[in-house]
């Protein structure tokens, strides 16, 4: 269902500000009391006036043109996922606003990752003031070209150091090759809390690559360390069910523990072409026999509960 139909399809079943629920979608709300949490996901919206991109991007770099909080909820729709973690559109740069303009509008229903421009002066301020609005980490692109810099910016190491005392996470958008220098960085802050975004792009080539996995999964001796078990769509196989990411999945939860793994769509981008919002939840809770109920809750709601909802 592309953005359109979804937003149609909304109209069509409100009535006075309600849902008109028939048995159909009746049906679909069987899981609503699961309060599940997806803890990655990208939204945008095409006033380009209110919420202008930055001069570095143009509208032909924005696929889809849009990709609303009312997209995602229509996604969602049925799914047990109620709650969201909203990651700052790169096109946004450190232009955060529609994220926490987002968030206000529901407050327990998302939170947020900024990204912020730590080379400018005043990033521990910056950081204070975007976790009153619900933000509780913020996204590193942390690519071998990036991180060769970061013991030489002091503002890099003002947040790293600084999200210790505000509870705020390294979110790192993270290759294979650059996992050296965030190994580094949490032995330097151990009391940081780092999440590495998407099995740190393991897979991307089509291959899971078991020397890169090991050192993903050396990663687990820092406990403040956390992995999203999530972009199905861009990994492995790159084909529903997923299964093929089955091992890899289970490595990390031997070693992590599923309190340390938290599931996440990568949504608009899971749900392009053959992929869909629901493929990627039955992936964890109904397609890995190794995962128990409780891993499965873990992974689910309570790891990025912890972290960013709490």
């Amino acid at each position: 269902m592309n953005s359109q139909s979804r937003r149609d399809f909304i109209s069509s079943v409100t009535v006075g500000g309600g849902l008109l629920m028939n048995e159909a979608l009746q049906a679909e709300t069987d899981l609503s009391g699961k309060n599940w949490i997806d803890a990655h996901v990208h939204v945008w919206s095409q006033d380009r006036t209110l919420y202008p991109i930055s001069a570095n991007f143009a509208d032909k770099d924005i696929d889809p043109p849009i990709y609303s909080p009312e997209d995602l909820a229509a996604d969602q729709k049925g799914t047990g996922v109620a709650r969201t973690l909203l990651i700052q559109m790169s096109f946004f740069e450190f232009d955060n606003s529609y994220m926490v303009d987002v968030i206000k509008s529901d407050p327990d229903r998302y939170r947020g990752v900024a990204i912020i421009d730590h080379e400018q002066p005043g990033t521990l301020e910056v950081m204070t003031s975007l976790k009153e609005f619900g933000v509780g980490g913020f996204r590193l692109y942390a690519f071998p070209d990036k991180v060769k810099k970061w013991d030489a910016s002091q503002g890099l190491q003002t947040m790293w150091k600084a999200g210790a005392e505000t509870g705020q996470a390294m979110c790192c958008l993270s290759d294979p090759a650059a996992i050296p220098a965030i190994k580094a960085m949490c032995k330097k802050y151990p009391d940081t809390n780092v999440v590495i975004d998407h099995f740190a792009r393991i897979g991307v080539t089509g291959e899971i690559d078991q020397a890169h996995l090991d050192q993903l999964l050396a990663l687990a001796e820092f406990p403040n360390v956390y992995v999203k078990i999530s972009a199905f769509y861009a990994l492995g196989k790159k084909a529903p069910p997923y299964t093929d990411l089955g091992p890899m999945i289970k490595q990390l939860r031997d070693a992590y523990g599923s309190g340390r793994l938290m599931w996440a769509s990568d949504c608009p981008y899971q749900v392009q072409g053959d992929h869909s919002y629901s493929a990627s939840v039955d992936l964890i809770t109904k397609k890995l026999d190794f995962l128990s109920a409780e891993e499965i809750e873990n992974m689910m709601r309570g790891t990025a509960e912890g972290l960013f909802f709490s």
